[in-house]
């Protein structure tokens, strides 16, 4: 089916299924980042993968999602939201397959760097299809179902891949966390053809190639350095990578420029460092979600430290999940009382529950699990905190949007979100396996878990400190919104 853009045009009475294939897509994405993180145990033993590799596995699907994040909307524009989802989930399921036949760790890092580039062609057509599937009275109830499913992957990810390990279905251990997803992909090819929208831009802006092969190349020499180096005792070509980071990234950006002065549509728009409040937001955001180290971490610990099994770690991770669902529905009321400073006030929240979980790991005895009690604690303040600051500094910043970009800035703030990801991964979970290494035990696993909750509060204190610069005008001007409402 042809979805027209006349707003006279009758809403398609298939549109609600169609959307929610489409958040099938939204779902997977986050749930295949996340999931992974109680399995790392069983793959490192299963494959005898170093601890370098481990996090390769994380942070090659996290950077190859942000870097082609915003290609994937635009080729969405070009070619059609339908062919491109479909074609981001077909390459999903078959990356699956690679990653849960890999009998190398370097399989199984090339299938989830493809498993990051096929939800990077399939996770941002759900968002752009919203516009050509709703009347504009249901967009609303469509956006929040897509906030939700967001949610709901990043809650119940932990737990369900300690479910399905625990499960050893057909005997797969790990590999069952991959092959899942293959009929899921099965089940949204047969309704997804026949209900999604053939809709596409009417004016599409052309694909900026340059750009997107300098962007990935400045991510890649940055994260694969930070990752692998230490194993590799930092080889000269390694730190030369390294060096030529920053570099690439500079000409990356003299190329944005130069195109967007040449008339073209630049990956990024130079726009974007006009506004110097924007430019500190979008740094804090490099510092705010290094919290992804945390679910690798603390995933470690529970299993090599504590003994824990697969499903006891992923159920360990369920007060995290009820705080996040539970923290946006409060957002409006915490915007009307403190305005400006939520985002900073949630990041301060996970702060404390950062510092709370380091310090009952680190006088706990060896081997033996810290007090229930603050473990649950730390851990809900963590995801309730997380629920706070993420919808709000993400809201102010695409606020901030020059005319015409709130779509492009979308891209870009999703892109450094994952960045980060991909950052927090390489440097911070370097920094608890170095502590950790060279022979693991419980004692110096949970001082490697320690050390890493107190950088992450670190990280995320900074992050609060830009925020109440870089939200002061956009979140008042929210608030006012929901005084407005009332």
């Amino acid at each position: 089916m042809t979805l027209k853009h006349d707003p006279k045009t009758e809403p398609d009475p298939r549109r609600w299924l169609a959307f929610a294939v489409l958040l099938v897509g939204a779902f997977l994405s986050p749930l295949d980042f996340f999931i992974v993180n109680v399995a790392l145990p069983s793959i490192k033993s299963g494959l005898v993968i170093s601890s370098a590799e481990v996090e390769l596995v994380i942070s090659g699907y996290a950077a190859a999602y942000a870097v082609f994040l915003i290609t994937g909307g635009r080729l969405g524009d070009l070619y059609g939201r339908r062919n491109v989802f479909l074609s981001g989930m077909a390459g999903f399921g078959a990356s699956s397959v690679i990653c849960g036949l890999a009998l190398s760790p370097s399989m199984l890092i090339i299938g989830r760097v493809l498993q990051g580039l096929s939800a990077a062609a399939m996770a941002p057509q759900c968002l752009a299809s919203i516009h050509a599937l709703f009347p504009m009275h249901e967009r609303s109830r469509a956006l929040g179902l897509y906030g939700a499913t967001i949610g709901l992957a990043a809650i119940i990810a932990q737990a369900l891949g300690g479910l399905l390990i625990a499960a050893d279905i057909f005997h797969l251990a790990w590999r069952v966390i991959f092959l899942i997803n293959l009929p899921i992909v099965a089940a949204v090819f047969i309704g997804g053809i026949p209900l999604l929208p053939d809709a596409r831009s009417p004016n599409p802006a052309p694909l900026d190639v340059i750009g997107v092969l300098l962007c990935a190349t400045a991510l890649g020499f940055l994260v694969v350095p930070l990752v692998e180096g230490r194993e590799m005792n930092w080889p000269w070509w390694m730190c030369l990578m390294l060096v030529a980071s920053p570099v690439i990234a500079f000409g990356f950006w003299q190329y944005e420029k130069q195109l967007a002065r040449r008339g073209g549509t630049p990956l990024v728009s130079p726009s974007l460092s006009q506004s110097p409040e924007l430019v500190i937001g979008l740094t804090g955001v490099l510092f705010f979600y290094v919290v992804s180290a945390f679910f690798l971490t603390f995933s470690v610990y529970l299993q090599e430290a504590l003994g824990a099994s697969a499903l006891m770690a992923g159920l360990m991770f369920v007060p995290c999940g009820i705080g996040f669902f539970i923290g946006p529905l409060t957002t409006p009321f915490a915007i009307q009382r403190f305005g400006r400073f939520v985002p900073a006030l949630g990041m301060l929240l996970e702060v404390f529950g950062c510092l709370l979980l380091s310090a009952a790991v680190a006088v706990a005895p060896p081997a033996q699990s810290p007090p229930l009690a603050l473990v649950m604690l730390a851990l809900g303040l963590i995801g309730f905190g997380q629920g706070w600051a993420l919808p709000t500094l993400v809201r102010t910043l695409i606020d901030r949007a020059p005319s015409g970009g709130t779509g492009m800035l979308s891209g870009v703030v999703n892109s450094a979100l994952q960045i980060s990801c991909a950052l927090g991964v390489a440097v911070l979970g370097g920094v608890f396996f170095s502590v950790a290494t060279p022979l693991p035990t419980p004692t110096s696993l949970g001082t490697a878990f320690s050390i890493t909750m107190l950088c992450i509060a670190g990280c995320l204190t900074l992050s609060a400190l830009l925020s109440v610069y870089a939200s002061a005008p956009a979140i008042n001007h929210t608030r006012q919104e929901y005084s407005n409402e009332r």
